[in-house]
Protein backbone atom coordinates (compact mmCIF):
# COMPACT_ATOMS: atom_id res chain seq x y z
CA UNK A 1 0.00 0.00 0.00
CA UNK A 2 1.26 3.38 -0.64
CA UNK A 3 3.26 5.22 2.38
CA UNK A 4 1.30 8.26 1.85
CA UNK A 5 -2.01 6.81 1.87
CA UNK A 6 -1.19 5.30 4.96
CA UNK A 7 0.27 7.57 7.02
CA UNK A 8 -2.45 9.93 5.82
CA UNK A 9 -4.67 7.43 6.84
CA UNK A 10 -2.86 6.87 10.26
CA UNK A 11 -3.62 10.54 11.13
CA UNK A 12 -7.02 10.63 10.62
CA UNK A 13 -7.82 7.22 12.28
CA UNK A 14 -7.16 9.24 15.78
CA UNK A 15 -9.18 11.84 15.33
CA UNK A 16 -12.00 9.63 13.44
CA UNK A 17 -11.58 7.46 16.37
CA UNK A 18 -11.27 4.41 14.38
CA UNK A 19 -8.57 1.98 13.63
CA UNK A 20 -5.88 2.18 10.69
CA UNK A 21 -7.68 -0.67 8.61
CA UNK A 22 -11.02 1.07 9.64
CA UNK A 23 -10.14 4.25 8.31
CA UNK A 24 -8.83 2.59 5.43
CA UNK A 25 -11.90 0.62 4.95
CA UNK A 26 -13.84 4.06 5.51
CA UNK A 27 -12.24 5.64 2.44
CA UNK A 28 -12.69 2.62 0.44
CA UNK A 29 -16.46 2.16 1.02
CA UNK A 30 -16.54 6.24 0.35
CA UNK A 31 -14.39 5.82 -3.12
CA UNK A 32 -17.02 2.97 -4.11
CA UNK A 33 -20.25 5.19 -3.24
CA UNK A 34 -18.37 7.98 -5.44
CA UNK A 35 -17.64 5.45 -8.43
CA UNK A 36 -21.09 4.31 -8.17
CA UNK A 37 -22.27 8.01 -8.68
CA UNK A 38 -21.55 9.96 -11.51
CA UNK A 39 -23.48 12.89 -9.99
CA UNK A 40 -21.76 13.01 -7.32
CA UNK A 41 -19.04 15.70 -6.62
CA UNK A 42 -16.37 14.30 -4.12
CA UNK A 43 -15.51 18.14 -2.66
CA UNK A 44 -18.91 19.21 -1.76
CA UNK A 45 -19.48 16.08 0.23
CA UNK A 46 -15.43 16.54 1.38
CA UNK A 47 -16.81 19.93 2.42
CA UNK A 48 -20.23 19.37 4.66
CA UNK A 49 -17.72 16.70 6.10
CA UNK A 50 -15.82 19.01 7.42
CA UNK A 51 -18.43 21.53 8.36
CA UNK A 52 -17.67 24.15 5.28
CA UNK A 53 -20.49 22.70 2.76
CA UNK A 54 -24.51 22.78 3.32
CA UNK A 55 -25.74 19.89 3.20
CA UNK A 56 -28.88 20.79 1.79
CA UNK A 57 -26.97 22.29 -1.57
CA UNK A 58 -25.90 18.31 -1.72
CA UNK A 59 -28.11 16.40 -4.47
CA UNK A 60 -29.79 13.33 -3.37
CA UNK A 61 -26.80 10.88 -4.05
CA UNK A 62 -24.32 12.85 -2.11
CA UNK A 63 -26.56 13.59 1.13
CA UNK A 64 -26.90 9.37 1.03
CA UNK A 65 -23.21 9.78 1.47
CA UNK A 66 -23.09 12.30 3.86
CA UNK A 67 -25.57 10.20 5.78
CA UNK A 68 -23.55 6.75 5.73
CA UNK A 69 -20.31 8.40 6.66
CA UNK A 70 -22.44 10.50 9.65
CA UNK A 71 -24.38 7.41 10.88
CA UNK A 72 -20.38 5.41 10.70
CA UNK A 73 -19.57 8.02 13.21
CA UNK A 74 -22.63 8.16 15.20
CA UNK A 75 -22.44 3.97 15.75
CA UNK A 76 -18.67 4.35 16.82
CA UNK A 77 -19.29 6.77 19.32
CA UNK A 78 -22.42 4.56 20.55
CA UNK A 79 -20.22 2.41 20.79
CA UNK A 80 -17.48 3.82 23.59
CA UNK A 81 -19.86 6.06 24.73
CA UNK A 82 -19.83 5.10 28.73
CA UNK A 83 -22.19 7.54 30.29
CA UNK A 84 -21.94 5.31 33.91
CA UNK A 85 -18.44 6.10 34.02
CA UNK A 86 -18.42 9.81 32.84
CA UNK A 87 -21.66 10.36 35.54
CA UNK A 88 -19.55 8.52 37.94
CA UNK A 89 -16.51 10.64 37.78
CA UNK A 90 -18.22 13.60 37.81
CA UNK A 91 -19.73 12.64 41.12
CA UNK A 92 -23.50 12.44 39.80
CA UNK A 93 -25.82 9.92 39.85
CA UNK A 94 -26.39 7.06 37.04
CA UNK A 95 -30.63 6.21 36.95
CA UNK A 96 -30.86 3.53 34.31
CA UNK A 97 -33.72 0.68 34.14
CA UNK A 98 -33.16 -2.67 35.97
CA UNK A 99 -33.67 -6.18 34.13
CA UNK A 100 -37.24 -5.69 35.33
CA UNK A 101 -38.32 -2.35 33.63
CA UNK A 102 -37.93 -1.07 36.95
CA UNK A 103 -35.83 2.90 37.18
CA UNK A 104 -33.18 2.80 39.54
CA UNK A 105 -30.83 5.60 40.77
CA UNK A 106 -27.48 4.86 42.00
CA UNK A 107 -25.35 7.64 43.97
CA UNK A 108 -21.37 7.40 42.42
CA UNK A 109 -18.95 8.87 44.18
CA UNK A 110 -16.42 10.89 42.22
CA UNK A 111 -12.73 9.26 40.96
CA UNK A 112 -10.25 10.60 43.31
CA UNK A 113 -7.01 11.26 41.92
CA UNK A 114 -4.20 10.03 43.82
CA UNK A 115 -0.67 11.76 43.58
CA UNK A 116 2.60 10.17 43.83
CA UNK A 117 3.74 10.10 47.68
CA UNK A 118 6.05 12.84 48.66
Amino acid sequence: MDAELTEAARATAGSMSRSLSQQIGHWARIGRELERSPGVTAPAVQAVLEGRGGYDQLNVQEQAIVRAHWAEGIEETRKNLRLDRILAAQGREVVELDAQGEVTVRKTRAARLVGPKG
